[in-house]
């Protein structure tokens, strides 16, 4: 059988023309994407890959294999109990999706979790939804919203079967595991019951898939009557809805990048007229959580007549508003719910060294997430005297996070650790004592010991004198320079914390350093290091990236003929823009769903979100400087001639809303046309995240990893154990 030869995309002249500039584009037809020439191309892109791919058949399936062999296929989470039921999610060998299954709690005061066994039959336990059954006869699925209602009858949950992140809700009796009538179509995620379970809130998007409408559907009616709670007109700006965790208030928001604005009714009047926290100001940002204080050590700030849902005279009811007006960082004040606008307590002054991220209200405390240092934090706040007690761990690199807690006057307070050597750990924390109880932590199964690894912290320098902090990850016995793998994003104040990763490991064994770099336009070092990482600052984030590689070679740890780089959607748009930079640098370069073409892009308002993310990049369309400076650096635009690129390989979904899948398309059409090394691996039916099932997506991470370990040249390496 003859070899294919590398696809060629047919080119067709485009005239874009911005602010007095012409710019050809030559495959912009490739956004066709119901012409059977676009499928056909993508298609015949595929088969190249493939081919080009093939040898790696076996390292592929012997990946997988590792990442198999390392994780235990039948297994269950923490329960988590929400009133009367204990709640968790099983796996089991050999299914691609999880259940999620419930337990009766023993008694009121049952707040220990119950230690169920993975295999055999559980006392009592009822299966509330098999996702293995929903998605049969889908080439993909997603759950969506998932709620089951406070009295423990209904269970609310959203599907997606096509990959655009628009999803189906439907409403099952617990009772009977039959579906109800209602059928609710178009709903972005985050949907939920009310209080009292007659009622579910949701929202919709519009063309662009912005959410820009709340509603309101009354169980056992029709989506046709459901009722209009809040429409946002605004493209600039997105909705959202949800009951605090005290279930007296529904709260209403809208927000973009850098400004929001949150209104509320009582849970119990959905309908009623909104009441407005804090108008919208052009760059303020804030979030609001309600709390009952004890007014006694409130200081007189709080109003003793103001009980509302406290219910009792020793209480008041406030708004906690997490706010960065005049606080780049962000501080905690908070209000009386009678009166939002009026006089406000500070709870958590702004620190420059401090990120304030969320925060959490509970009936006997109030918790707290922050950055400091570069790293997450978590502490318990005493809203009525301000005291902050962070929680210490001993490692120096770590991810924690509050999660799995949804009732108002739980005793304990659950949270995950981990880091690039320890495994997921969840604990539950004594509120009253400060005891810490291990629940669980994640088996990896085989010869896994952590004291075989090492993980340590570098700081690099960029150009401008800025010093970059990079996680690095990596056997003892490693011989330097040696093969490294560095990954980055760089965008959204997103921030890629340092987590243990099973599929990691087939790389580390095979004697790979993986590093992540955490370079401005992310959030680890504060709302500062995102600042200057964005709009008319964005190129710091390509530059820094090159910095770190750059550091990575001269300190010993790679050369450029050992370093592979990977990101992945505006991670992507950063792998594109450092292979233009610096492609000398880099052996390989791997883009998953990547923001290549960003200029096309945010140029035309009706594609999907693009006016909510002028925020981010600049307005090019009625901006002249924007446009001129974002054509400075968008890969697609600037794919360069006479250089020798490295190895790269673009990964795409064609149902894909966010990244488009012509952007992807279009740049290894120009970036072919220039002689580089290029391969294009686009899934027929996927959106942003790729595959769905978890052996679908360990063989989809396997596919990744071979073609880096090949880059490498360690595509016949064995894992070191």
């Amino acid at each position: 059988m003859s070899k294919l030869p590398a696809p060629s995309a047919r080119i067709h002249p485009h005239e874009r023309v911005f602010h007095g500039d012409t710019f050809i584009d030559q495959y912009e037809w490739l956004r066709e994407k119901e012409s059977p020439e676009v499928i056909e191309h993508l298609e015949a892109e595929n088969a190249y890959t493939q081919q080009e791919t093939a040898h790696l058949e076996g390292l592929r399936e012997r990946i997988f294999d590792e990442i198999k062999s390392r994780t235990l296929e039948t297994d269950l989470s923490v329960p988590s109990r929400s009133g009367q039921w204990w709640y968790y999610g099983r796996s089991i060998e050999g299914k691609q999706y999880g259940l999620q299954c419930r337990v009766p709690i023993a008694s009121p005061d049952d707040w220990t979790p119950p230690v169920l066994p993975a295999e055999g039959t559980i006392e009592g336990e009822q299966i509330i939804l098999d996702a293995n059954v929903e998605a049969d006869g889908h080439e993909f699925f997603s759950l969506g919203s998932f709620d089951v209602s406070d009295a423990g009858t209904h269970l609310l949950y959203g599907v997606d079967t096509e990959g655009d992140e628009r999803y189906t809700l439907r409403i099952r009796d617990l009772a009977t595991g039959e579906n109800l009538d209602d059928v609710i179509t178009d709903t972005s995620g985050g949907a939920e019951f009310s209080p009292d379970g007659t009622a579910v809130i949701y929202t919709t998007v519009d063309d662009s898939w912005r959410p820009d409408t709340v509603w309101l559907h009354l169980v056992g009616t029709t989506q046709a009557d459901d009722v209009q709670l809040l429409h946002e007109p605004d493209e600039r700006f997105w909705v959202g809805a949800g009951y605090t965790r005290s279930k007296a208030y529904l709260l209403l928001e809208v927000g973009s990048s850098i400004t929001s604005e949150t209104s509320f009714v009582p849970a119990d009047d959905p309908t009623a007229t909104p009441r407005i926290v804090w108008p919208r100001v052009d760059g303020v940002e804030y979030s609001v959580e309600h709390a009952i204080v004890e007014n006694a050590g409130a200081d007189g700030a709080a109003d003793a007549g103001a009980v509302g849902a406290a219910g009792a005279a020793g209480t008041s009811d406030r708004l906690l508003i997490l706010h960065n007006a005049d606080a780049i960082n962000f501080e905690l004040v908070d209000v009386s719910v009678d009166d939002p606008q009026g006089e406000r307590r500070v709870l958590l002054p702004h620190s420059p060294d401090r990120r304030l991220e969320d925060v959490e209200a509970f009936a006997a405390t109030t918790t707290v997430s922050y950055r400091r240092d570069g790293l997450t934090r978590i502490g318990l706040l005493d809203v009525a005297t301000g005291a902050l007690d962070e929680i210490d761990f001993d490692e120096p690199l770590y991810t924690v996070g509050w999660s799995g807690n949804p009732e108002w006057t739980q005793p304990t307070l659950r949270f995950g650790f981990g880091s690039m050597l320890t495994p997921s750990t969840v604990y539950d924390l004594v509120v009253a004592t400060g005891e810490r109880h291990l629940r669980k932590q994640q088996v990896v199964l085989g010869d896994y010991d952590p004291a075989g690894y090492e993980q340590r912290r570098e700081w690099a320098t960029a150009v401008d004198g800025t010093r970059v902090p990079v996680s690095i990850v990596r056997r003892r016995d490693v011989v330097a320079p040696g093969p490294l793998h560095l990954y980055g994003y760089g965008s959204y104040e997103a921030s890629i914390d340092p987590g243990f990763s099973i599929a990691r490991l087939s790389m580390l064994d095979r004697g790979v350093t993986f590093a992540i770099a955490h370079i401005r336009g992310g959030g680890e070092l504060g709302r500062h290091w995102y600042e200057d990482g964005k709009l008319l600052n964005k190129k710091n984030t390509f530059t820094d990236f090159v910095d770190v590689a750059r550091h990575l070679v001269a300190d010993g740890y790679t050369t450029p003929e050992q370093l592979v780089a990977e990101g992945g959607s505006a991670g992507g748009l950063l792998m594109g823009a450092v292979a233009n930079l610096a492609p000398e640098l880099f052996a390989g370069v791997l883009a998953a769903v990547p923001f290549v073409d960003a200029l096309t892009s945010i140029l035309d308002p009706e594609l999907p979100l693009t006016v909510i993310e002028w925020d981010e990049w600049g307005d090019p369309l009625h901006n002249a400087d924007v446009y001129a400076y974002m054509k400075t650096y968008t890969p697609y635009e600037n794919v360069r001639e006479g250089v020798r690129y490295p190895r790269i390989l673009a990964v795409t979904s064609l149902n894909d809303t966010r990244v488009l899948y012509v952007e992807p398309a279009k740049w290894a059409a120009r970036l072919r046309a220039v002689g580089a090394p290029v391969l294009l691996k686009t899934e027929m039916s996927a959106g942003h995240g790729g595959v769905s099932g978890r052996y679908n997506s360990w063989r989809e991470r396997a596919y990744e990893l071979a073609w880096l370990l090949d880059v490498l040249g360690l595509a016949d390496a064995e894992p070191q154990r």
